[in-house]
């Protein structure tokens, strides 16, 4: 590998990914207004959630669920097109890999913004959309079926993110892209920190109605698998039985 394309890589990469793309929507649609922090109750406790993530997730919470989406999909881009450029530009070097961690970079600590940023899963898509796509959408599709049939909603959102690792090691056997998969992992879990501890303080069994409210992924996402996941359709219908028995 050549240090100076290296180096270009990864300057370009931290710095496209340290475009604040929630901030700057706001900007647009809300003058004046900020989104720099989330806050509502926790259910079951008397506490208060509290997430500092700048990122799609408070575009969604504060602007509505189309900014959100918007915002994603240019926060995704922003680290894909340029670990694309450098794929195409240098087949056959991992110049595009290093440009997708330092977009992950940048957007978890973004030099124009103080160093305050979000917690990474839009930067992570885009930069698997560039180095492996077959495997974003293999590990996606398990995490749909291991949610539905486990009946957990952070399942179903995040085991891709577990499950890449193992693909892109048989797939590839490139201890460049798994140690860029074990990368991502590392600064995502670390930087989600925060919402999880205050997650594993929930008392009680919360539904995933409160689950997905709770971490902001819509509580409406959250009934779906409260009644459609596979031990949600079982949890029914031994109710039903039970309530005939009853009868």
């Amino acid at each position: 590998m050549n240090i100076l394309v290296t180096a270009g890589a990864a300057v370009a990469g931290y710095l496209l990914g340290s475009i604040s793309w929630s901030r700057v929507i706001a900007r647009w649609v809300a003058p004046g207004r900020s989104i720099e922090r989330i806050e509502y109750p926790v259910p079951g406790t008397n506490e208060i959630f509290t997430s500092d993530s700048v990122s799609a997730t408070a575009a969604r919470v504060h602007l509505g669920t189309r900014f959100g989406c918007l915002t994603a999909v240019l926060d995704i881009l922003k680290v894909f097109l340029p670990a694309l450029a450098f794929r195409l530009l240098f087949p056959g070097w991992p110049y595009h890999v290093v440009c997708a961690a330092a977009g992950l970079v940048g957007h978890d600590w973004p030099l124009f913004f103080r160093f305050k940023g979000g917690r990474g899963e839009s930067p992570i898509v885009g930069g698997l959309l560039a180095i492996a796509p077959l495997g974003l959408a293999a590990t996606s599709a398990a995490s749909v079926v291991l949610g539905l049939v486990i009946g957990h909603l952070l399942v179903f959102r995040w085991a891709w993110f577990l499950l890449m690792i193992p693909w892109l090691w048989v797939t590839t056997g490139s201890p460049v892209h798994v140690g860029y998969m074990v990368f991502a992992n590392v600064i995502y879990w670390w930087t989600m920190s925060p919402e999880l501890l205050q997650y594993a303080r929930m008392e009680g069994n919360p539904t995933q109605e409160e689950i997905g409210d709770f971490f902001a992924m819509g509580a409406g996402l959250g009934r779906f698998m409260d009644r459609y996941s596979i031990l949600g359709l079982v949890a029914r219908a031994r109710r039903r039985r039970s309530e005939r028995q009853q009868r």
